[in-house]
């Protein structure tokens, strides 16, 4: 398989983000690389090493495109549905995962907060 530049460069990110037992079979020169980050991707909770392994899958070409089955990434989203959702965030450079703040019912209008200035209500 010929590996092109995006593609090595998501292997050394994926190869960042494994547990230390995975680490040594993720390299370029591992023949079956492709086949053992599919089955880490079903086993594995952190979201963003599923999404780097998903587009590395797809840069692979056709017979990876597949290798996700959509009956598998259902039950994933029917899981991930039942957990609480997370949003990423960036700060100084580091990526972290954190639980999103619950959503407001869209029916109920909210209601303005006052704006203060110096203690005075600013009235718009």
């Amino acid at each position: 398989m010929q590996y092109t530049k995006p593609m090595i460069e998501l292997v050394f990110e994926i190869r960042r983000r494994v547990p230390a037992d995975l680490k040594p079979s993720v390299k370029l020169a591992n023949p079956e690389l492709l086949d053992e980050l599919v089955t880490h991707h079903r086993h594995s909770k952190d979201v963003i090493c599923q999404t780097l392994i998903k587009e590395l899958l797809q840069l692979a070409g056709d017979p990876w495109n597949h290798a996700l089955s959509d009956a598998q990434q259902d039950a994933e989203e029917a899981e991930a549905a039942a957990r609480p959702r997370q949003v990423t965030k960036v700060y100084r450079g580091q990526v972290t995962l954190e639980e999103a703040p619950p959503k407001d019912n869209a029916s109920t209008p909210r209601e303005r907060t006052k704006r203060m200035y110096r203690g005075q209500e600013i009235i718009d």
